[in-house]
């Protein structure tokens, strides 16, 4: 069975909107550039959208987003362009948005991605989030890297346990992802504050859409085909 990749999405800068992609390079930690810069506070905890030990709630982070062009990562507001990401003026800006001190940092000893490698979802998926939830079912706001098409909503995790392959690269599907407040906030890219968390978790136990591992590296484009198949198949 194969489907076909509908689009491809990476996040520069870890909570912020991000960008469409033509071609995407997979690695083994993810789609390459992908979360490689978070917003950290004086504690060294990242901008989200909840708290854990590793993340911290700040709401705003959500308004801006991040693009890469050449060898930089550009961040905006929705006023323009702010800059790049490590320059002052940036961590100025986000410090005003966020009211506490915090800065634009590459990952180092922190990881920036929360759920395997890559993230995974159909379009049946997303089109029974618009028709039963009711919202508009943009899966950057999901965070979502991978959309591929298909027929039946949730299908998806019915590969949990199975490898996907497009020419040289390998996914290994992990689990199902696990949906936060982040979701229902207004943001960057996917427009205003939506109510998904709550029908979610009574319809769905809070998940949607599939985490995946990179088992072998390679590019992957849109309107490439992913065959499924047993885990660990070539």
């Amino acid at each position: 069975m194969t489907h076909r990749v509908v689009s491809l999405h990476r996040y520069p800068v870890k909570s912020m909107g991000g960008e469409s992609l033509a071609v995407a390079h997979l690695v083994t930690r993810g789609i390459s550039g992908d979360r490689i810069f978070a917003v950290r506070d004086e504690s060294n905890r990242l901008a989200s959208g909840h708290d854990t030990e590793r993340l911290v709630r700040y709401d705003a982070v959500f308004a801006f987003e991040a693009r890469t062009e050449g060898r930089r990562v550009v961040i905006a507001d929705a006023s323009g362009r702010i800059g790049d990401a490590g320059n002052p003026a940036v961590d100025a800006a986000l410090a005003a948005a966020l009211g506490a001190d915090v800065r634009v940092a590459h990952e180092t000893d922190i990881p920036h991605i929360d759920d395997g490698a890559v993230s995974l979802v159909g379009t049946a998926t997303l089109e029974w989030c618009e028709r039963e939830l009711g919202v508009d079912a943009n899966p950057q706001r999901l965070r979502i890297n991978i959309v591929v098409e298909t027929s039946e909503p949730f299908e998806e995790e019915g590969w949990i346990g199975s490898t996907l392959t497009s020419d040289g690269v390998h996914l290994n599907v992990a689990a199902r992802i696990r949906r936060h407040r982040t979701i229902d906030l207004a943001q960057s890219g996917s427009g205003t504050a939506a109510s998904w968390l709550e029908p979610l978790e009574e319809q769905r136990d809070g998940h949607l859409g599939v985490c995946c591992d990179v088992a072998a590296r390679g590019a992957m484009a849109v309107g490439d085909t992913l065959a499924v198949g047993a885990a660990g198949s070539q």
